[in-house]
């Protein structure tokens, strides 16, 4: 599958630098999990790009098919170097894919955890795929910390500084910007004889109609609301508060929750499941009755089996994952006593392959702003790693 963005005739050439700065935008590295190892991994930030492959793993394969594609830019789902290392000599295999990577000029950037957590994410592609409504995170993260600023501002004044705030991050807030409350009040105050007032005389008391302005803004935004704030503000010494707001479940996190459409079985879910998703050779584990009857999904991309506490917690009749071990699936059944919540165990590939159409889509629309053509790719190979599957005939033991 491939994605081309706009060409003009104004069109300069892409960087890497500009495709990661919008990686980036699109999956900030802060919201990766402190383990994780996310974001560029090779290649040259001033070096051109005009093709982009995108795949859930960086192995073998996968760099066979960037070479071939001439691809300037592989963007994968699971990290290359997760864990420290001391050399990536092209003896070991993680070395030998830096290096041949880096032979064919195509860098290496890694979307993990932090795409995990996005909204729209990894597990937001799961549950669209199975036909889940009304998404929301199993396991939320707090959101961004917030910070509200309450300045005061002569009446006439107001709609500047409110405006100065805006355009350095205060008052967005969801789909709406330029987000405040205002009302009207009272000031006063006496200038003493070495300032400059901008109302008022030296020693006199100053009544003056202000405006009280509140705008909420991001904590890391703080230092230039207020900076923004004081240029635009006609007092020597503006009067404002900033408060720091309470912290709050956010958008984001780990997994989803989501509704089907109508009730069905847990065998026809099943199937769903089984045809909605690429093909493996493991195909999907299924524990709990066939004809039970689910509605409310849980879901997680890649290994889930962390969540069962979350799971249960929001009421899902259902959970589909990948990697389920024996001992947590077991002791979660045990624990719903044969009821609710059900398990689908998924191949960990297919789970997150979703994710990558809906990120080449979102990619190609944040770089179609830079007026220039650029490829991407999404890849099909399949990079599970079981190949066959032979069904067990043993006789049922007792």
């Amino acid at each position: 599958m491939t994605r081309s963005g706009t060409s003009t005739a104004s069109a300069r050439s892409l960087t890497l630098r500009d495709v990661v700065g919008e990686l980036d935008r699109l999956y900030p590295r802060s919201w990766a999990h402190g383990w994780d190892a996310v974001g560029l991994v090779c290649g040259d930030p001033q070096a051109p790009v005009q093709r982009v492959l995108l795949a859930v793993d960086p192995v073998a394969e996968v760099v066979d098919q960037a070479i071939e594609l001439e691809a300037d830019l592989l963007v994968v789902h699971h990290p290359l170097l997760l864990r420290p290392v001391h050399s990536v000599a092209a003896t070991d295999a993680k070395g030998a894919v830096v290096h041949r990577l880096i032979r064919a000029g195509c860098g290496l950037y890694v979307a993990h955890t932090n795409a995990d957590v996005a909204v729209p994410g990894v597990s937001d592609a799961l549950g669209r795929v199975l036909g889940l409504r009304n998404l929301r995170p199993l396991s939320p993260d707090a959101g961004d910390p917030l910070d509200k600023i309450v300045v005061f501002v002569p009446e006439r004044d107001a709609e500047a500084v409110l405006d100065a705030m805006a355009q350095a991050g205060a008052g967005s807030i969801g789909e709406y910007e330029r987000c405040a409350w205002t009302t009207s009040g009272t000031g006063t105050f006496v200038p003493s004889d070495r300032a400059n007032p901008h109302i008022g005389q030296a020693g006199q008391r100053e009544r003056v109609t202000e405006t009280r302005v509140e705008m909420v803004l991001p904590r890391l935004a703080r230092s230039a609301v207020v900076a923004a704030m004081r240029a635009a503000h006609p007092y020597e010494e503006p009067a404002f508060d900033v408060i720091e707001l309470a912290d709050l479940q956010g958008p984001r996190g780990i997994g989803r929750v989501g509704d089907l459409p109508a009730t069905r079985t847990l065998e026809l879910f099943a199937g769903e499941v089984a045809r909605a998703l690429p093909h493996t050779a493991q195909g999907i584990r299924v524990s709990g009755p066939p004809d039970a009857q689910v509605r409310t999904v849980a879901v997680c991309g890649g290994a889930g089996d962390s969540l069962f506490d979350a799971v249960r917690a929001s009421g899902a009749d259902v959970y589909v994952t990948a990697d389920l071990r024996h001992h947590p699936a077991s002791e979660a059944r045990e624990r719903a006593a044969g009821g609710p919540p059900y398990l689908v165990d998924v191949s960990h590939w297919a789970s997150e392959w979703p994710w990558l159409n809906g990120c080449g889509d979102r990619l190609a629309a944040a770089l179609e702003s830079c007026g220039t053509t650029v490829d991407i790719t999404v890849s099909r190979l399949n990079t599970d790693p079981w190949t066959f599957r032979i069904p067990s005939s043993g006789g049922l033991v007792r």
